[in-house]
């Protein structure tokens, strides 16, 4: 690996650090990575870092280092998305987004998570259990897990929370996760009101979830539905002028070849995967 690109690896690793309180907290968020060697990468003691281990780091914080070629685009999404990031990041509250698949809210969260300070993206399963859950999120906000129980890791990601100026949480697909952890929302908000905001990403599959939580009174719904406001932030979807954007910032200038994209969009409910997979290949075909 050339100099220049350590160079750039290290100021990805800047970046990812000021995340976090303090450096052994990021250290403890990245896998494989001690404290001690993250130490010597940011004081350019790198004679006994391996090439393996700077690959390390480029999957996990290298955002940065490699360009995918595609450049992202502020659609309608995208700034409804972050606007009300902003809004539980400042005042520390929760929301519920729900957007179309395919709408952009992975991209988005992910974006916004490397870009604020104390924010922390989560993606959900349906095979994630409470174990798994737990110390998924205590790896994302710099806790070690070793020792620790489930209930006891858990009191230290809310302690660790709690101590933070501006925290936010972002779980991406949350409506996928089974019941028994599912019900951790309520702990989180009932121990983090007013103190970490929140935010939940879907697709309108939550609405039917907890409608049916509501109407067979299933443990623990009637509690989550009110503090999520009994209300969904939706967003709006993908337009035509959306397409053309986002055609325009990634190398499409043909008029003719846009609207071609545009209403194969259009088939497929302007799903930006589409979209960015019909731009690939216009660009293959003009090459």
């Amino acid at each position: 690996m050339e100099e220049i690109e350590k160079k750039q690896i290290v100021e990805d690793v800047k970046r990812y650090v000021a995340h976090y309180p303090s450096q052994n907290k990021a250290a403890a968020s990245l896998s494989g990575i001690s404290s001690g060697t993250l130490s010597s990468i940011l004081n350019g003691n790198w004679t006994n870092i391996s090439e393996f281990m700077w690959k390390k780091l480029v999957d996990q914080v290298g955002q940065h280092t490699e360009s995918t070629g595609w450049n992202i685009v502020e659609t309608t999404a995208f700034q409804e998305i972050s606007y009300a990031m902003d809004d539980a990041k400042d005042v520390k509250n929760v929301t519920w987004i729900v957007g179309e698949a395919g709408s952009g809210k992975t991209t988005t969260a992910k974006l916004y998570a490397d870009s604020h300070n104390e924010t922390f993206y989560i993606l959900c399963s349906e095979d994630m259990h409470k174990g798994e859950f737990v110390r998924t999120i205590a790896k994302k906000i710099g806790i070690r897990s070793d020792g620790y129980t489930v209930r006891e890791l858990w009191m230290e990601i809310l302690d660790n929370l709690v101590q933070m100026d501006a925290p936010l949480l972002i779980f991406d697909e949350a409506d996928k996760l089974i019941e028994s952890v599912f019900h951790y929302f309520i702990s989180l908000y009932n121990n983090l009101e007013d103190r970490c905001g929140v935010v939940f990403l879907s697709t309108d599959y939550i609405k039917r979830r907890i409608r049916n939580g509501l109407r067979y009174e299933r443990p623990g719904y009637k509690e989550f539905y009110s503090r999520i406001g009994r209300k969904y932030f939706e967003i709006e979807p993908t337009s035509p002028q959306d397409v053309y954007a986002i055609c325009a910032n990634n190398g499409i200038t043909d008029r003719k070849e846009i609207n071609k994209i545009i209403k194969e969009s259009e088939s497929c409910e302007y799903d930006l995967r589409r979209v960015k997979k019909s731009v690939h290949r216009a660009k293959r075909i003009k090459e």
